[in-house]
């Protein structure tokens, strides 16, 4: 069997023809140095930023140009090997660096902010807010006083955005009030692994797959979001946000609505969010008996995770004594259509697990009637997300001969890296691209947003009102044992233990 690669590639547009200005709300935060930075300096190195274009980091502190350009620099020493540039790279990526210190209350500090960007003129400015998101509400009211919400202006929006639906209502009405809803680009870098936009190809741009995919031939499917960190020095922010809230609400969903969604009329955006939104309105809603039989929630106790000891949650910086919050969260729904009707979803995410691995798994069903002897496993696809990019199939093959023919399993695996060495982007450069040139296929519509707190807030107050808490598992593990029994009620088990 051979798969199309070229049908598969979805390759990332060239650089746009026009000048910008990217100003970052939090410029000295861990967001923007981690995450920002390092894909700007990525789309930078493969020539990708229109030229003449300037990125403004905005923050509390007193900072001159050249002093934030040697902050941002230092950070880089904590990045990845491959992100850091040489000294020689780095001062030609610095020339398009400025800072501004603002205090976000004050609106002078944003009519200062406002002449700063008239000054050019720039065909497009995209307003990144990497702060807290209590801010959103007052950053926006702001823009919009100061009149920095024109029609060449965007606003990225960083998740989590609120902590339930109502607030996350809030902001978006905020949100509203100054932006039109094509100027708000709610950011999910999940959306932009390139894995998961072929998810898209994979389905409607090969014919492959796409008549299989429905309840008749598929068993289940499993969407894992390991983490073998903890949570570091940022337990204090962890503890107010808690894994449903911080993976399954936003990336777990996402990545669920592009597996079940049926195919768009068109690649328009509204087309595709359209489709994904119908997916989110179709699942299977909670109840309080259900997230007790379906909901799964821990928090790892001290382990080892490679080798090497590692504390528990409650020892961990900045965790309050005592914290109920769950770094740990399995959970078994169902998309209630024709398409899927009665095909399990489960979804699982944790931190401090034994590795660091993000996969999709489509588990077939088995021939209905088997003229084999030996092994008796069912065909799956992967679809790996990270630490690896590609995809698996797994199929059996006949092993042996003259009688002693058995059937085992065989894969083809089809590693992105290596099959488009020179045209691999990171999720958040591919984003910040698309932000820029105003693609706005992989961000998430308000409606969208919403309609997954919908869903989960059942599950987040059935916890309030639960007593027990969420149950301990070792680091290093693959969460508590309940989640494995959740599994095993329908006669299935997690990809590592098949």
């Amino acid at each position: 069997m051979i798969i199309n690669v070229t049908k598969l590639h979805h390759p990332l547009p060239g650089s746009c023809p026009m000048s910008f200005d990217l100003v970052l709300f939090g410029g000295t935060g861990d967001l923007t140095w981690r995450k920002i930075m390092p894909a700007l300096l990525q789309a930078f190195r493969h020539c990708k930023l229109p030229p003449g274009g300037r990125v403004l980091a905005v923050a509390r502190d007193e900072r001159s140009d050249d002093e934030y350009r040697a902050f941002i620099k230092e950070r880089f020493a904590a990045v990845e090997a491959s992100k850091r540039p040489s000294d020689e790279e780095f001062a030609r990526f610095a020339e398009m660096l400025h800072y501004r210190r603002m205090d976000l209350s004050q609106p002078e500090h944003y009519a200062g902010l406002k002449a700063w960007v008239d000054e050019r003129g720039a065909d497009t400015v995209v307003l990144f807010l990497a702060t807290s998101p209590y801010l959103f509400p007052v950053i926006c009211e702001q823009l919009g006083a100061a009149g920095l919400n024109g029609p060449n202006a965007r606003v990225v929006l960083e998740k989590p955005l609120g902590h339930d639906l109502k607030s996350a209502q809030t902001i978006n009405r905020v949100v509203a009030s100054a932006f039109r809803e094509e100027q708000a680009l709610r950011i999910d870098h999940y959306l932009g692994k390139p894995a998961v936009q072929n998810v898209m190809a994979l389905r409607f741009g090969n014919a492959l797959f796409e008549p299989l995919w429905r309840r008749e031939s598929i068993a289940n499917i499993q969407i894992t979001l390991a983490e073998d960190i903890g949570v570091g020095t940022r337990g204090d922010f962890y503890d107010k946000t808690g894994a449903l809230r911080d993976m399954i609400q936003n990336h777990a969903l996402q990545l669920l609505t592009m597996i079940a969604m049926e195919p768009p009329p068109s690649g328009d955006a509204d087309a595709i969010r359209d489709e994904k939104l119908k997916v989110l309105k179709s699942l299977k809603p909670f109840t309080p008996e259900s997230v007790a039989r379906d909901v799964v929630r821990g928090q790892y106790k001290a382990g080892s995770v490679g080798g090497q000891p590692v504390p528990g949650y409650l020892d961990e910086v900045k965790v309050p004594v005592g914290s109920r919050c769950e770094t740990f969260v399995a959970l078994r729904t169902e998309v209630q259509n024709w398409r899927w009707a009665g095909v399990p979803f489960y979804l699982r995410t944790g931190k401090r697990l034994a590795e660091r691995d993000s996969h999709i798994v489509v588990n077939f069903r088995d021939v209905p009637h088997p003229i084999f002897p030996g092994t008796r496993q069912a065909n799956k696809l992967v679809i790996k997300l990270q630490p690896e990019d590609g995809l698996e199939l797994h199929l059996l093959a006949v092993k042996g001969s003259g009688g002693n023919e058995l059937l085992s399993p065989v894969s083809l695996d089809l590693d992105f890296d290596r099959a488009f060495p020179s045209e691999r982007v990171g999720g958040y450069e591919r984003l910040l691209l698309d932000a820029l040139a105003g693609r706005l296929n992989l961000f998430v519509r308000s409606d969208e947003q919403e309609q997954a707190w919908r869903w989960v807030e059942p599950v987040l107050q059935a916890w309030a009102s639960d007593p027990t808490g969420p149950r301990p598992y070792s680091a290093g593990g693959w969460g508590p044992a309940a989640a494995s029994a959740m599994v095993a009620r329908d006669g299935c088990t997690w990809a590592e233990e098949q």
